[in-house]
C-alpha cells in the first residue's frame, strides 16, 4: 500500500502513532473490507506498572467489528504486542485506543449502539454498524449500565409507579418515575411490594433518600401500598384520577353488556334504525363527555337518558364521579371533596348494580388516597404516556427476548441519560 492511502486511512481511523494502517483488503463480493492495523514500537511502557522502554515479548492477533466503511462490513485487524516488564515481572498485553479491554467492537461502535434500538429497518445506530438483535442489545446494556452508575437521584420528591407488560401472561415491569424531572428512575421485574423495596435502595445508591420522597402517584395496588409503607415512609400516596374513572368506566361497560343481553330486542327496537350502528353509538355516547358526542351519540344517549335501563342509570353513576373530580379541582378543599365522595359511594353501594357495589368498596378502602388525587390534581398521565411509548419500541422490535433487554430499552429511550457515548452518526461540517 502507498504512504499516502496508508496516511489517508489511518486519518480516517483516527490513529495516532506508534499506530498505523499497514494494509487494506477489500472484497467486493462479500462486501467486506479489512484493515490490517500495526504497531511500529520496538519498546513500550508496561501497561501493568506503567515503566517505560520494556521491550515486547511476543504479538497476539486480535480483529474488532467496525461501523461500515463506504457500505462496506469493517473490520480491524491487529497483533497486539504483549509487554515483558522487568518491573513487576509481568507480560501484559498492550491497550489499544479504539477498544475497550475485551470488546469484539471498536469504540465507533459503541457510540452507534447507543443509538441502535432493535427495530424498524432504516434506524440510524442499527444501519450504520450492523448491528442486529441481540448484539445491539448487548451493546445498549453496557452503556446504559455505565450511564446509569453516573446518574445522580438526589431531589427527588414527587414519584410515578406503575406496571407494564413484557408478554402476555403474568410477565411485569415495574417502573418508577420522577414526575418532576419527566424521567424514568427505575425499572424492575415484577409488580410486588419488593419492587418499591428495591427501588428505594436503587435511589439511594444513586444519591437520592428515600425519606425524602413525600408524594406517589399510583394506581390503587395493595402490593405497591404495601412497598411504599415500608420503604418510603414519608411518602402520602394518591390514587390516579385515571385509574379511578377507568374503573368506573369499566363497571358501566360490564352493566351495559350484561343488560343488551338480557334486554337486546328492547334496546334495539327503542332506539330504532341500524342495530349495529346505534348500539355502537350508544357504547361511544356513554364512555365521552357530553362535548364530545356526535350527531349519533347525541340521539342514543337522548334516549337512554329518559329510558329506564339499568345503563342510564349507570351512566349518571360514572358522570357523577367525574363531577366529583370537577368540583374538587374547583374549590380545591379536602373536606368538602371528602364529603361528595362520601355521597356518590352511598349512591354507589344504593342502586343495585353490583359493578358499582364492587366499585365503591374498592374507592371506600383507598378513600384517603383517592381524596388526595382529587385534591392535588396529581395524576399518572406523563407515566401511562411513557408506558405507551415503550409499548411501541417492543412491537417495532417484535418483542424483546429477556426482562433485561426491554428494561435496558426503557432506560435508553426514557431516563435521559447524560453520560451515553456520543455518536458517531453525525452529519458532516458544512464545506
Amino acid at each position: 500500500m502507498s504512504v499516502a492511502a496508508e496516511a489517508l486511512f489511518t486519518s480516517a481511523l483516527g490513529l495516532q502513532p506508534p499506530w498505523v494502517v499497514q494494509s487494506v483488503m477489500l472484497d467486493t463480493a462479500k462486501r467486506r473490507i479489512d484493515f490490517e492495523i500495526g504497531c511500529k514500537a520496538k519498546v513500550l511502557a508496561c501497561p501493568a506498572c506503567g515503566v517505560a522502554t520494556q521491550p515486547v515479548h511476543d504479538r497476539l492477533h486480535r480483529s474488532w467489528r467496525h461501523l461500515d466503511f463506504f457500505q462496506f462490513e469493517a473490520w480491524l485487524h491487529c497483533d497486539l504486542p504483549r509487554v515483558a516488564c522487568s518491573g513487576c515481572g509481568k507480560t501484559t498485553q498492550v491497550g489499544v485506543p479504539w477498544a475497550r479491554p475485551g470488546s469484539g467492537f471498536t469504540g465507533r461502535v459503541r457510540g452507534a449502539g447507543a443509538d441502535a434500538v432493535p427495530g424498524p429497518a432504516g434506524e440510524p445506530g442499527c444501519r450504520a454498524s450492523a448491528l442486529r438483535g441481540q448484539a445491539a442489545v448487548a451493546r445498549i446494556e453496557f452503556y446504559v449500565e455505565q450511564a446509569r452508575a453516573l446518574e445522580n437521584f438526589a431531589g427527588v420528591e414527587l414519584v410515578g409507579i406503575d406496571e407494564t407488560s413484557l408478554r402476555r401472561g403474568q410477565d411485569y415491569i415495574t417502573v418508577v418515575h420522577d414526575l418532576d424531572a419527566k424521567r424514568l428512575l427505575f425499572a424492575t421485574e415484577g409488580r410486588d411490594h419488593q419492587t418499591v423495596v428495591e427501588f428505594a435502595a436503587n435511589l439511594e445508591a444513586h444519591g437520592g433518600d428515600p425519606a425524602e420522597v413525600c408524594h406517589v402517584c399510583m394506581d390503587m395496588s395493595a402490593a405497591y401500598a404495601k412497598g411504599v409503607a415500608l420503604a418510603l415512609p414519608k411518602a402520602q400516596i394518591s390514587c390516579d384520577h385515571f385509574h379511578v374513572v377507568s374503573m368506573a368506566i369499566e363497571a358501566m361497560d360490564q352493566v351495559r353488556r350484561t343488560e343488551l343481553v338480557e334486554n337486546a330486542q328492547a334496546v334495539r327496537s327503542a332506539l330504532g334504525g341500524d342495530d349495529h350502528k346505534t348500539l355502537k353509538q350508544l357504547m361511544w355516547g356513554m364512555r365521552r363527555n357530553p362535548s364530545g358526542w356526535g350527531h349519533g351519540q347525541l340521539h342514543a344517549l337522548h334516549w337512554l337518558q329518559h329510558s329506564t335501563l339499568k345503563s342510564a342509570r349507570a351512566w349518571r353513576l360514572k358522570m357523577a364521579l367525574r363531577e366529583v373530580y370537577a368540583r374538587a379541582r374547583a374549590h380545591n378543599s379536602t373536606e368538602q371533596t371528602g364529603a361528595d365522595l362520601r355521597a356518590w359511594l352511598s349512591w354507589a353501594r344504593r342502586c343495585r348494580l353490583e359493578p358499582f357495589n364492587k366499585l365503591a368498596t374498592t374507592l371506600k378502602e383507598h378513600f384517603e388516597a383517592v381524596v388526595r388525587g382529587m385534591v392535588d390534581h396529581r395524576s399518572n398521565a406523563f407515566v401511562e404516556a411513557m408506558t405507551g411509548l415503550l409499548q411501541q419500541a417492543k412491537r417495532a422490535a417484535r418483542g424483546f427476548r429477556t426482562s433485561r433487554n426491554f428494561i435496558a430499552i426503557a432506560y435508553l429511550r426514557m431516563s435521559k441519560l447524560k453520560h451515553l457515548p456520543a455518536s458517531p452518526i453525525a452529519p458532516a461540517a458544512a464545506r
